[in-house]
């Protein structure tokens, strides 16, 4: 398969067969999209695009957005494989992992997007360190129960 950081582009084509990610032929989008999600997660962290200048013609500003959203897109792609990761192994629902995740970074003075680079990093090191509340599982507390009507 081809190497993703020394081609500088990772996409997605649709083939009168399938998808083609990379150069690999996958049958179904969804297969597509987990195999770029896990060829993504093989680059580098992109710097952050500077703002255009007040100057710039449409062209380049237009330029810098794409450059802009392609490195939030990057972002959230290995803050949505965080949130996973931290679901499963705290066995919680994805809005109470990312609440997790945020505080964290929070309170550490982090960015989210990179203290979940460590978590996602962490899934295949164990060794790696995380901030204990990311670290150890929380099992979620069970809703009250209401009360039911006699019947």
């Amino acid at each position: 398969m081809p190497d993703p950081v020394a081609d500088d582009e990772l996409t997605i084509r649709r083939t009168p067969a399938g998808w083609r990610v990379c150069g690999e032929d996958v049958p179904d989008l969804a297969s597509a999209m987990v195999l770029a999600d896990l060829l993504a997660a093989e680059l580098p962290p992109a710097e952050r695009p500077p703002r255009a200048p007040d100057d710039a013609g449409e062209l380049d500003r237009l330029r810098v957005t794409v450059q802009q959203l392609e490195h939030a897109l990057t972002a959230r792609v290995i803050v949505e494989q965080a949130i996973g990761i931290l679901a499963e192994r705290q066995r919680s629902t994805p809005r109470r992992a990312f609440e997790r995740l945020r505080q964290a970074a929070r309170s550490r003075g982090r960015r989210v997007a990179d203290l979940a680079g460590d978590v996602v990093a962490s899934a295949t090191n164990p060794l790696l360190p995380l901030p204990s509340e990311l670290s150890r599982p929380q099992v979620e507390s069970p809703e009250p129960a209401t009360p039911s009507e006699p019947g």
